[in-house]
């Protein structure tokens, strides 16, 4: 797009469609995937469909959906007419689901077949259609005289300005109530394209996509980064699996995923650690630094065969990155690119690529956006991280008084993370404002940090260390199968499950304690028996666990 060319989606696909029609666009892995033409012809068939249900501009249109071609069309036709779309992440619950409808006030709702359920029960004034996504057809009213046709085309012409409303993205937050953020044309189209610079992908490249598309990671850089560069994108037909990711892998041969820390972090800690562990000789090899290095390489490039032997971009973003996952990962030479956003930003903020990574670094921040470190600690540089540019959100939907607590009058976004920048422009997270604990002596403590270093433990699955009556507590989420495992290997088979437990919470205690400063220090273990309720990318919803 010139720099004339207002940033809507309509115009992004017409140039897309201009340039690489006959190319493959998306379709389910292992599948013919449809080409840029055929993309474009059902977007505007289902832009005729949405017309006969009564949408227009301005009108929200809600998606509850398993990834899949026809979410992307259903997503592209709604904006493709002015319209606003409102995805739903499929874990939300009937209660949030029945929140965003009504909060939205939306007419119609396109849903899967397998998320049918939890619209049993909802009430939702004006809501007129419920629509099966996978073939269009009309659920409810049951007797609807309105039809899908493929060869439809819209009645209408639409004139669609940059600036005007395309998404209502309610986000799954770690601080309870879902909040509308409100995004328009040009900050999710201004942000794919400018994540060309980050990443520029183009007609050879195929992107595996495994993230739920109603979140803004996914959706923008996962759906609207390789429609700008005429990539493809293929969708998995059941849920990612082992037994289902691991063919489509193959069948695929991605160059680029994305993904969040915990995903990695668990094939790292179930898979790949062990394997440096199994025995004392190989324990022995991997604490020297020479041969713990080639161990990770050889490491490196089984993993690179699993995920298809071609991948070029593996980002990360979401959440924070183990520390000892991120670096096995650059011994490994797997190319990992961290990247840094909000919803609120659409969402990035800043990224790094395979050949400019640092460790624990978000890298440099995005093109054409401003970003700063408000009142920086004098000492540590840290400071809470503001931004400002074309990415950066209209508001949240119907709390105006919420924008202004988070928007400033000159236009820049407190994100609420604290983080340092470097002298030439790299960009650091420290850890969420909201979640800094204040130690006795009024030093700032990171229970980011601490988790990071407590789930590198060997029997850990996942931890939250949380602060209780001025000491810090340590929730912790054990893998009671590896450590079954362990015992049974020591041959030490007299001591029951929960003093085997006991024994490891003990040793983890001093783990811990052993690893961090006099300030962070823990004063208890706590044995969490279920995995922590999680949001859409994957981080521990904290506010539920802060009375335990």
């Amino acid at each position: 797009m010139s720099q004339k060319t207002p940033f809507t989606f309509p115009n992004l696909i017409a140039e897309t469609v201009k340039k690489h029609g006959t190319l493959p666009s998306m379709g389910f892995a292992g599948e013919e995937p449809i080409t840029y033409n055929q993309l474009n012809d059902r977007i505007l068939s289902v832009s005729a469909f949405l017309e006969q249900l009564g949408v227009s501009p301005g009108t929200r249109v809600a998606i509850l959906s398993v990834n899949m071609p026809n979410w992307a069309i259903t997503y592209l036709a709604i904006v493709n007419i002015g319209a606003v779309v409102v995805p739903i992440l499929p874990d939300f619950s009937i209660a949030e689901i029945d929140n965003v409808l009504n909060h939205s006030g939306v007419n119609s709702i396109f849903v899967s077949a397998n998320l049918m359920h939890k619209l049993e029960g909802v009430s939702v004034e004006g809501l007129r259609y419920q629509v099966r996504i996978e073939d269009f057809t009309i659920i409810h009213p049951p007797k609807s005289l309105v039809e899908y046709r493929q060869t439809a085309r819209p009645v209408h012409k639409y004139q669609i300005s940059e600036n005007q409303l395309a998404a209502i993205i309610y986000t799954s937050g770690t601080t309870g109530k879902s909040k509308g953020v409100m995004l328009s044309h040009k900050n999710i189209c201004f942000t794919a394209y400018k994540c060309r610079s980050v990443e520029p992908l183009n007609t050879t490249d195929r992107l595996l996509s495994v993230l739920p598309l109603s979140h803004t990671y996914e959706n923008t850089i996962g759906l609207m980064l390789p429609l700008v560069g005429g990539s493809s994108v293929y969708y998995l037909s059941r849920p990612p699996t082992p037994t289902i990711l691991l063919p489509a892998l193959k069948a695929v041969r991605p160059t680029c995923m994305l993904t969040v820390p915990l995903i990695i972090e668990k094939i790292y800690h179930s898979r790949i650690k062990p394997a440096f562990h199994k025995n004392r000789f190989t324990r022995m090899l991997y604490a020297f630094p020479p041969t713990r290095t080639l161990m990770n390489r050889l490491a490196g490039k089984k993993l690179m065969q699993i995920f298809g032997g071609e991948l070029k971009f593996f980002g990360i973003g979401g959440a924070k990155l183990s520390e000892t996952v991120e670096k096995f990962l650059i011994d490994a030479r797997f190319p990992i690119a961290i990247g840094y956003g909000l919803t609120e930003t659409s969402p990035l903020l800043a990224g790094s690529n395979p050949r400019n990574h640092r460790l624990q670094s978000t890298g440099p921040i995005l093109e054409g956006v401003s970003v700063k470190i408000h009142q920086p600690d004098p000492v540590t540089g840290e400071g809470e991280i503001w931004a400002k540019g074309a990415n950066v959100m209209k508001g949240y939907y119907r709390e105006p008084e919420l924008t202004k607590q988070i928007i400033t009058d000159d236009g820049w976004l407190k994100t609420g993370d604290l983080g340092v920048l470097s002298d030439d422009g790299f960009l650091s997270i420290r850890g969420r404002k909201k979640n800094v604990i204040i130690g006795a002596n009024g030093e700032n403590i990171y229970p980011e940090e601490i988790e990071s270093v407590i789930n590198n433990f060997r029997f850990v699955n996942e931890s939250l260390v949380i602060e209780k009556k001025g000491q810090l507590v340590a929730l912790v989420y054990f893998n009671q199968e590896d450590i079954e495992s362990f015992y049974q290997l020591m041959r030490d088979e007299f001591k029951g499950l929960e003093e085997r437990c006991e024994e490891v919470r003990k040793e983890l205690h001093q783990y811990i304690n052993s690893k961090m400063g006099r300030n962070s220090q823990i004063k208890l273990v706590v044995n969490h028996l279920q995995p922590f309720q999680k949001t859409a990318t994957q981080k521990i919803k904290r506010f539920l666990y802060q009375e335990v």
